[in-house]
C-alpha cells in the first residue's frame, strides 16, 4: 500500500522544487503534498512519521535554496483556502500561516491597522515570515506577533503566547516542526499616513535592491553593528560570478540568478564570500537563507 493512500488529491510524486523558490534552482522532492484542511496535515505528518519519512514545509519560497540533488522526501505545501484565511476583530488580526505577507500588510494598511508598514516589499507567507521573523531596517513581524498556533512531530496542535513566544533578529524560539498560524495585536492608525510610509519605503527598497531578478532577498544575516552588504561590499565583491550566479550590483548582500545558474553555482558563490569576508575583516558571516 502507498504510503499516502486514500491522500491521492493531495499529493504529486517526483516534482521539480525549482517551481516553487523564487530561485527557481533545485531538483526534485519525492513527494510535494498540498493538504487542504488541517485534519489533512495532521493525517500526512502522521503517516511521514509511520513510515520514517523526511518532511519540510515550504511557504512561497522567497528566501530558500534547494540543492541541485533535490529533497529524498516530502514537501508540505500549505496552500489554499484553509491555509490563508484572515480574520479581523478590532485591532488583532488572526492570520493562518499560508496566507501572503504583501497582502495582510497592504489590507491592514487599507483598513487603518498599523504596526505592519514595516514589512512592506518582503515577499512569502506569514508563517515564514513569524519563523524568522521577517523584517528589515524600519522593524520586523516579531513585535506585532502576540501568539502563534503551532503543530509538532506528532501531528498535536498546540498555542505558544508571548511573553513565552521570543523574537529575536531573524528568529524566534520555536521549536515546533510547523507554523500554522499567529495572531497579531496592532493599533488604530490613519490610512493615508500608512499608505505614504509604504510607498516611501517600497521606492528605498526598489531603488536599493535588484527587485526584478531572479534572487532570494538577503543572503547573510548582518553581523552586530554592522552591514553585511556594507562587508562584502567593501571587500569589492559587487559583480563577482560563479557560474551563472553572481553578488548583486544594486546591493551585495543579493545572489542573483542568471539563466544558467544551477544551486551548486549559488553555494560556491556563498563560500567564496564568506572566505573573502573572512579574510578582510575577521568575520564569520552567517546565512540567513535556508538551503535544503
Amino acid at each position: 500500500m502507498s504510503i499516502f493512500s486514500g491522500l491521492e488529491k493531495i499529493v504529486k510524486t517526483d516534482c521539480h522544487l525549482c517551481n516553487y523558490t523564487w530561485f527557481g534552482l533545485g531538483g526534485s522532492a519525492d513527494y510535494v503534498i498540498t493538504p487542504h484542511t488541517v485534519d489533512e496535515l495532521r493525517t500526512v505528518v502522521i503517516r511521514c512519521n509511520e513510515n520514517e519519512l523526511p518532511y519540510k514545509i515550504i511557504g512561497f519560497g522567497s528566501n530558500l535554496l534547494v540543492r541541485d540533488e533535490g529533497f529524498r522526501g516530502a514537501v508540505i505545501k500549505l496552500e489554499g483556502e484553509a491555509f490563508s484565511q484572515i480574520e479581523y476583530k478590532g485591532e488583532t488580526v488572526s492570520v493562518m500561516a499560508g496566507a501572503s505577507l504583501s497582502k495582510l500588510v497592504l489590507d491592514c494598511v487599507r483598513k487603518g491597522l498599523g504596526g505592519l508598514e514595516a514589512l512592506t516589499g518582503i515577499p512569502g507567507s506569514v508563517g515564514g515570515a513569524v519563523k524568522m521573523n521577517a523584517g528589515g531596517t524600519f522593524g520586523d513581524i516579531g513585535a506585532s506577533v502576540q501568539s502563534a498556533m503551532l503543530m509538532d512531530k506528532d501531528g498535536n496542535m498546540f498555542e505558544r503566547v508571548k511573553p513565552d513566544l521570543v523574537f529575536d533578529y531573524r528568529c524566534v524560539n520555536i521549536t515546533a516542526r510547523i507554523i500554522l498560524g499567529a495572531t497579531l495585536g496592532l493599533a488604530e492608525s490613519d490610512p493615508e499616513q500608512m499608505l505614504r510610509t509604504t510607498k516611501e519605503i517600497w521606492i528605498y527598497k526598489k531603488n536599493s535592491q535588484p527587485l526584478n531578478t531572479r534572487n532570494a532577498g538577503c543572503i547573510f544575516k548582518n553581523p552586530r553593528g554592522v552591514s553585511a552588504g556594507a562587508l562584502i561590499d567593501r571587500a569589492g565583491l559587487k559583480g563577482m560570478r560563479i557560474g551563472g550566479a553572481m553578488v548583486s550590483e544594486k546591493h551585495a548582500n543579493f545572489i542573483v540568478a542568471e539563466d544558467s545558474c544551477s544551486s551548486s553555482d549559488v553555494i560556491g558563490l556563498i563560500d567564496a564570500i564568506r572566505a573573502r569576508v573572512k579574510e578582510e575583516f575577521d568575520i564569520d558571516l552567517e546565512l540567513e537563507l535556508e538551503i535544503w
